[in-house]
């Protein structure tokens, strides 16, 4: 999955030399967190919420009219921009984008087409693949089997349980947090799978004769929510 089709395109952008106060409404009208500071069809900064709020508590601690008259009529995004923020590049995978994110420590990024601004991918949009990727929009059942060795053949056994129980196979999800030193060829890893049809009983009957452990399962109402058992 690439990073251009899940950032969110066309962003609002600001220039330097704009007032603090106009960025700050342009923030609150859009509820964004961040904007990308561009001129000349270039990347300058980054002004976020963060910066906003930071030189807002700065102000009012003061105590000063001036200080607040500025502040509103002649303060500059380019005064309290991140200058040289980090960015990814549209066609950047999505894992690149998750762990450059984690590396940083870094909740958004300006993306880039070679050097023109194209898009803004943060948090909400890293959350929306999840959300995706789980199924969260659509009524599927599910469950989560505890941790097995992810050997040639063991998610085709899964596959094949799931399709013995008559139910239609959305989904299968190996998850662990990464462990560089775990030892043997094979990661221990819990395994979500998702699927629609037929009750979860059923399918977590066929998973257990496969010789898997089931650790939770959730199953759509009629409502399109999710009731959860485990």
């Amino acid at each position: 999955m690439l990073v251009r089709s899940w950032m969110r395109a066309d962003p609002v952008t600001v220039s330097s030399c704009a007032l603090v106060s106009e960025a700050e409404q342009v923030l609150a009208q859009g509820n964004l967190h961040a904007i990308p500071v561009v001129d000349d069809d270039r990347l300058r900064g980054l002004v976020t919420r963060a910066n906003l709020l930071r030189t807002a508590h700065f102000v009012l601690s003061t105590q000063s009219a001036d200080e607040l008259d500025f502040f509103a009529k002649r303060l500059k995004v380019r005064d309290i921009m991140l200058r040289n923020p980090a960015t990814v590049q549209a066609d950047d995978t999505m894992e690149h984008c998750l762990l450059r994110g984690r590396a940083l420590g870094v909740a958004q990024f300006p993306v880039l087409d070679g050097v023109r601004v194209v898009g803004m991918i943060s948090a909400n949009e890293i959350f929306e693949l999840a959300a995706h990727c789980l199924g969260a929009w659509e009524r599927r059942s599910g469950v989560t089997l505890a941790a097995v060795e992810i050997a040639p053949g063991v998610l085709g056994r899964i596959a094949d349980a799931v399709d013995r129980a008559g139910a239609v196979l959305q989904a299968l999800y190996p998850v662990s947090r990464h462990d560089p030193n775990a030892a043997g060829a094979y990661q221990r890893k819990k395994v979500i799978v998702r699927f629609q049809g037929r009750s979860v009983s059923e399918v977590i009957e066929a998973l257990e004769a496969g010789g898997f452990e089931i650790i939770d399962s959730v199953e759509p109402t009629s409502h399109g929510t999710s009731e959860q058992y485990s």
